[in-house]
């Protein structure tokens, strides 16, 4: 019983003690600027890859949403509009059977993204942010291109949380 109390002191004195000290997780700030209303357009797509503009950005527009601390909008009534560009997307084998016949491959996604203000300022801006995901190469074709479509997602929604959490940077 005495042992539990310890326990629940330690930890209640370690979650002050970091609170304190002003520690908080990476991307728990705010937006650059205290931007509140964010407009988030398709991706443009560069790459041979069809829809994949669809799923990239609504991942964004899932991981704004999601975060709490910003309302996303229609960007004709924003504050601030995120845009961007997909440049490419690379898919490299990365392991093999005995015969040479690739077994696993790895989808990467590379991206522009800018935010500019209503002003038409840029605010925030990164080049070639990126983010990937393996996946199986099946004897059939169809299933390896569902499992690609799927480590697409699955990077994507990777991306999205990178993004956010560098804009919400606080330094």
């Amino acid at each position: 019983m005495a042992r539990g109390i310890w326990t629940v002191l330690i930890v209640g004195w370690l979650g002050l003690s970091l609170a304190a000290c002003g520690y908080r997780f990476a991307g728990g700030g705010s937006m650059p600027e205290g931007i509140r209303f964010v407009g988030i357009s398709m991706l443009e797509n560069r790459t041979s890859e069809t829809g994949v503009e669809d799923q990239i950005t609504n991942s964004i527009i899932y991981e704004f949403t999601r975060s709490g601390s910003v309302t996303v909008t229609d960007p004709a009534r924003a504050e601030a509009v995120l845009s961007g560009v997909i440049n490419r997307i690379l898919v490299d084998s990365i392991a093999f059977t005995s015969a040479n016949v690739a077994q696993e491959r790895r989808v990467t996604i590379y991206v522009d993204l800018t935010l500019t203000g209503s002003d038409g300022r840029v605010i925030w801006t990164v080049r070639d942010m990126t983010a990937n995901e393996d996946y199986p190469v099946e004897s059939d074709k169809l299933a390896t291109e569902r499992n690609k479509r799927e480590a697409i997602a699955a990077a994507s929604e990777r991306l999205a949380e990178r993004a956010f959490r560098r804009m919400t940077e606080d330094f």
